[in-house]
């Protein structure tokens, strides 16, 4: 818990007052909202942030940070969020939370993305299944067409029956490659497939910066 609080701090240094934030998703950026919902309420901040998900969205507006969305601001000032791994080129992988596609997005609207993760998020390569999100009627599809080229598992749900539904009413496949050597080339050919909405790919031309909590420390790599 540590590492993840300190790689907060460090991303709270990045936030001035006035800015549009793009709001990713996950435990750090959890505590990332935390830690600046004390700020706003000590320095009077008037901050501004596009949530990927409901989860940022309620931790958002517990913290006292002025929801808005992309049809009042198309281009967002900085955009913080997790990731489930990080190469040794700043490539990621994330969508554990199943938010990829908002959270793709909102990274691509800014001007700065900025990932922050603990050191246990770093691997010299990526090599965890990729989440595809998928639109239900294609499911069949694109399930022929993935299996192809790698192990694939539908998310289910957690106190509910059957696959997990996306905050924007779609399945999730979980792809494992093995190991990636070419994620930029894997996530372009993955949204080529009729039927695939995103994937959770997101190649280091996506990454301003990756922030990594250790122990004691935190340090930011770009």
């Amino acid at each position: 818990m540590i590492e993840k609080v300190n790689a907060a701090k460090l991303a709270i240094e990045l936030v001035k007052d006035g800015m549009v934030l793009g709001i990713g998703s996950g435990s750090t950026v959890e505590i990332f909202l935390n830690l600046l919902g004390k700020r706003i309420r000590e320095e009077s901040l008037e901050v501004y942030g596009v949530p990927s998900s409901y989860q940022s969205h309620i931790a958002a507006v517990r913290n006292g940070i002025r929801v808005v969305d992309l049809f009042s601001y198309e281009e967002l000032d900085l955009c913080v969020d997790g990731a489930d791994q990080v190469d040794s080129k700043l490539n990621c992988i994330k969508g554990g939370g199943a938010a990829m596609t908002r959270e793709k997005i909102i990274a691509s609207a800014s001007r700065r993305v900025v990932i922050i993760v603990d050191e246990s998020k770093l691997s010299e390569k990526l090599n965890k299944p990729v989440p595809v999100e998928v639109l239900p009627f294609a499911y069949g599809f694109v399930k022929r067409e993935l299996s192809k080229i790698c192990k694939i598992n539908l998310r289910e749900g957690k106190g509910k029956v059957g696959p997990i539904i996306t905050d924007n009413g779609n399945f999730l496949l979980d792809c494992n490659f093995g190991v990636i050597d070419k994620p930029d080339e894997l996530e372009k050919y993955l949204n080529s497939i009729p039927g695939v909405i995103e994937n959770g790919l997101f190649p280091s031309r996506l990454i301003d910066s990756v922030i990594v909590g250790k122990k004691n420390s935190a340090n930011l790599l770009s």
